[in-house]
């Protein structure tokens, strides 16, 4: 095992630093701290904690990501992927136990960047990802209609169906007010960039800091009747959150390990394709097990706080590149820029509406969903569409850990299929053969064949050297397999070398391989089947391994009385 190892990035960014890159981070750290509180507020209602809890996640993980992350530009905080997971937590076992659940999730974190498990996340396939993803889309745009439309559901279920049912049943209680200023908070949020370019005050503003703003104040001033955040959730304190352990409850803990572990792994997922779209746009290259340890520690923080799961966040992380943020230094003024709006701005907060707060998170949930995928789905094989659909539609109608179980093992059956498929063992046409009497049979049926073997002789390929024993046949006294173009073996697939030698030494003949590539040979010999099959019967090539065929025949003869 490789020495663990624990080195920021902010490390290698303070050498160097300088005022005027000072003067560009803690332009981007204002920018993206401003961007971040109407998300933070959103996606913790979306989630069914309080706005409170939002604020001070983003505060405290992103503060701690920032601080010990393994990217320059990183921007943590929560982020709509997680609603879903979140939401369910809390309708079937609580707050607390979602403060558990992400402690827990945070130890995982902490573990996989222990051991190096970074690269491991990309070895998920984009069909999983781009699967999983929408689907959150879809989950996180059903959980809003009820704010969206102002529907008078006490409880909304987490999972699809009761979800759906509860919706339906309740279009009956859809109120006006509330729809209004939700469709008009939408339009201008997704008419912004069109109206920045008209008044070009707007352009220094995020889109959905500049809707809460106008929005609030139209509420403050007309006193509409909607629901707001004071009406709800009293409002937001202006104080220091209450500094705790959540409550453990035995009972739970068990059930809490795949929740738990659901959060690591989307975090993991999300905070590492983050920071690798930010390295292409920073040309740098960010430390994926740095990364993973700072994600856990901003988990494991961030609950004692009382917030709740946390991650690399996509579009914030974008923003703070595009407006000149290249250091770590831009994320924790982005964290202090939050805690200076709590402090002196919460009071205002009581006239946010729920309303233009659902139709930020619509917005997200609609950028979130990579939609043109489903148009190009027809280029595709049918393995991908299938892996990307089902992928989808389980994580939709059931939970996105089940969704990237069976993702990864269709995605899984699929690649040994294919790999499979791609295994050939091909008959080499010897010519040379029908010029020496001694490797035919009176009848004219060789006495020696050769075999070429392409590809990869595994576990799900091991079925293509049954046709090298056709009990049909008169069968050849030597086989030789020209192993060349066999780029990998492996230990199903030498066992099934094994096999076919025992089995043809049970008939009285003898294998031969030569040409082998590194890997086959290095495992073959170690595994002492060199021995096995005696250091003469392995040649270089094809001509050498007929040589020995042609110096062993005359034993055959005798043998046989032919």
């Amino acid at each position: 095992m490789k020495k663990i190892s624990f080195h920021p990035k902010l490390l290698d960014t303070l050498p160097g630093y300088n005022g005027a890159q000072f003067s560009r981070d803690a332009s981007a750290g204002l920018t993206v701290g401003v961007l971040a509180l109407p998300l933070a507020m959103a996606f913790a209602i979306a989630s069914g904690m309080s706005p409170t809890a939002g604020i001070w996640t983003a505060i405290v993980a992103g503060l701690l990501i920032s601080v010990f992350g393994g990217s320059r530009v990183q921007i943590g905080g929560p982020t709509g992927a997680f609603i879903p997971i979140i939401y369910g937590i809390v309708m079937d076992y609580g707050v607390q136990s979602l403060l558990i659940a992400t402690m827990l999730a945070g130890a995982m974190l902490v573990a996989m960047g222990v051991f190096r498990l970074g690269n491991l996340i990309r070895f998920i396939p984009k069909t999983v990802v781009i699967g999983f993803t929408n689907g959150i889309a879809v989950v996180i745009f059903l959980a809003q209609i009820k704010d969206f439309l102002g529907l008078t559901i006490e409880h909304l279920p987490g999972e699809f169906f009761g979800k759906v049912k509860a919706l339906f049943s309740h279009l009956h209680t859809i109120d006006i007010p509330t729809v209004a200023l939700s469709v008009t908070s939408l339009i201008v949020l997704l008419s912004w960039n069109r109206l920045a370019v008209r008044f070009k005050i707007l352009a220094r503003m995020p889109g959905p800091l500049g809707v809460l703003v106008l929005a609030t104040a139209v509420n403050a001033v007309l006193q509409l009747p909607v629901e707001t955040i004071g009406s709800r959730f009293n409002g937001i304190p202006q104080d220091l959150p209450t500094f705790g352990l959540p409550e453990l409850s035995l009972q739970t803990l068990g059930k809490l390990i795949s929740p738990a572990l659901t959060i690591a792994l989307l975090g993991a997922i999300e905070s590492l394709l983050s920071a690798r779209v930010a390295d292409s746009a920073i040309d740098d290259r960010h430390d994926p097990n740095q990364e993973l340890i700072a994600q856990g520690i901003a988990n494991l923080v961030a609950p004692l706080f009382g917030g709740f799961a946390a991650t690399g966040a996509i579009a914030r992380t974008a923003t703070n590149v595009r407006t000149g943020g290249r250091t770590p230094v831009a994320g924790i003024v982005h964290s202090l820029v939050l805690l200076a709006v709590v402090l002196v701005f919460a009071p205002f907060a009581k006239h946010i509406p729920l309303a233009t707060l659902s139709a930020i998170v619509v917005v997200v949930a609609i950028n979130m969903g990579e939609w043109h995928e489903f148009k190009g789905l027809t280029r595709f094989a049918v393995t991908y569409r299938t892996t990307l659909l089902t992928t989808f539609l389980v994580t939709v109608l059931f939970d996105l850990t089940l969704a990237v179980e069976l993702g990864m093992v269709l995605a899984s059956l699929f690649f040994i299929y294919r790999m499979s498929d791609l295994t050939r063992v091909e008959r080499l046409p010897l010519s040379e053969l029908s010029m020496l009497p001694e490797f035919l049979y009176p009848d004219g049926s060789p006495r020696v064949v050769a075999y070429s073997l392409y590809g990869s002789l595994f576990f799900g390929a091991i079925h293509k050297l049954e046709t090298l024993l056709d009990p049909v046949h008169r069968h050849p006294e030597i086989v030789i397999l020209e192993m060349q173009h066999l780029v990998s073996l492996d230990t199903t697939g030498l066992e099934g070398l094994e096999s076919l030698s025992k089995n043809l030494h049970k008939k009285g003949c003898i294998l031969i391989l030569c040409n082998l590539s590194k890997q086959p040979e290095s495992l073959i010999t170690r595994s002492g089947f060199a021995d096995e099959i005696g250091g003469n019967n392995i040649c270089g090539d094809v001509y050498s391994a007929l040589a020995r065929a042609r110096n062993l025949l005359p034993r055959f003869m005798d043998e046989n009385n032919i």
